[in-house]
């Protein structure tokens, strides 16, 4: 067995603390050895859930000290300063979502780390979403037949505001639904938006997206939203596939303090009482294991790019087009129109 790579976690807030730590520890072929958190608070938390990891001021310092790669969780405007500290560092980078806050950005911090032969990698972590997972079987089953009309809904009801640490819902939580539709079905010739809320106080969204494949997705976000839409629904020529649970039971279950390592081989299960259904034509609905939530994949990955042993889980030219996609809707909640980005 290959000896584990040594993480450094910059950031020790709710998606370091929750999103992250755990999620490494439990990766296979990695160690968290490093929390950079200058706040007082975070370090003495850090000290006491993570006992034998080192407290550190400075990513510089523990690449110093023997950081083999480096995962951020900061607030999304310090994501690209600080992606590129790491990657003139020269050590392997994974950058949270939304991994910058436009595309230009974006583009420049990936062609940096590929000049400096870096490896850097976006932590879309819904990619192994249980539910996500799923609807990727239904479609190799081919049974729904030719998809015509992706839906999908991240939505919740939270008593506050979103944090401004998110750079706004359309960055935030558009960074996931852009990037799971792009994933699911290629790049897009047109998007249209709508949100309630000015650029970066979004507290909801919708995205329509027309993709080249002809696929037509219609996504949305909300922060205040007392019945949340279906997870996902996908309609193709001879069925459909509808997931009405609640999100992922991954963020439920880190949240609430239990972690891969303590679930083990039943990590990310969900109950049939979450299970989706599939209907064809006209006929009874028939209910669809989920598959587990894998979030430790990306990172046991990423630990495998680090060691030479395959690609990095999320090729970071990805970001860049869900920054593409999202800058678009961007433009047209501000302009009222519809904006081609392929003819």
């Amino acid at each position: 067995m290959s000896e584990p790579v040594v993480f450094a976690l910059v950031g020790y807030g709710g998606g370091g603390r929750y999103f992250h730590a755990p999620v490494i520890e439990g990766a296979p072929g990695c160690r968290l050895g490093f929390v950079v958190t200058t706040n007082p608070e975070r370090a003495a938390q850090a000290r006491a859930e993570h006992p034998d990891v080192q407290v550190v001021a400075s990513a510089a310092e523990a690449v110093a000290a023997g950081a083999q790669a480096v995962a951020i969780s900061t607030p999304a405007a310090t994501h690209t300063a600080l992606t590129e500290e790491v990657v003139d560092l020269g050590v392997a980078v994974v950058c949270d979502k939304p991994f910058a806050l436009d595309a230009p950005a974006a583009a420049r911090t990936v062609q940096r780390a590929q000049a400096a032969g870096v490896l850097l990698s976006p932590y879309q972590n819904r990619r192994w979403d249980s539910d996500l997972l799923t609807v990727q079987r239904v479609l190799a089953d081919g049974e729904l037949g030719e998809v015509v009309r992706f839906e999908s809904a991240f939505e919740r009801w939270a008593p506050t505001d979103p944090p401004a640490a998110g750079g706004g819902l359309l960055r935030d939580f558009g960074a996931h639904v852009v990037d799971q539709a792009l994933h699911l079905f290629g790049d897009v010739a047109t998007v249209a938006a709508q949100t309630r809320g000015g650029d970066g106080t979004e507290v909801d969204l919708r995205i329509q997206l027309e993709h080249v494949s002809g696929v037509r997705s219609e996504l949305s976000g909300s922060w205040k939203q007392a019945v949340p839409a279906p997870r996902f629904r996908v309609t193709g020529t001879r069925g459909t596939f509808v997931l009405d649970s609640p999100m992922d039971v991954q963020e439920e279950l880190l949240l609430s303090g239990r972690t891969p390592a303590s679930e083990g081989s039943g990590w990310g299960a969900e109950p049939p009482s979450r299970w989706g259904s599939v209907v064809l034509g006209g006929g009874p609905a028939r209910r669809v294991p989920s598959e587990n939530g894998r979030w430790p994949d990306f990172y046991a990955a990423f630990a495998c790019a680090v060691r030479g042993e395959g690609p990095v889980p999320v090729d970071p030219w990805d970001a860049w087009r869900t920054c593409v996609v999202v800058d678009a809707a961007r433009a047209s909640v501000r302009d009222r129109e519809v904006v081609h980005l392929k003819e």
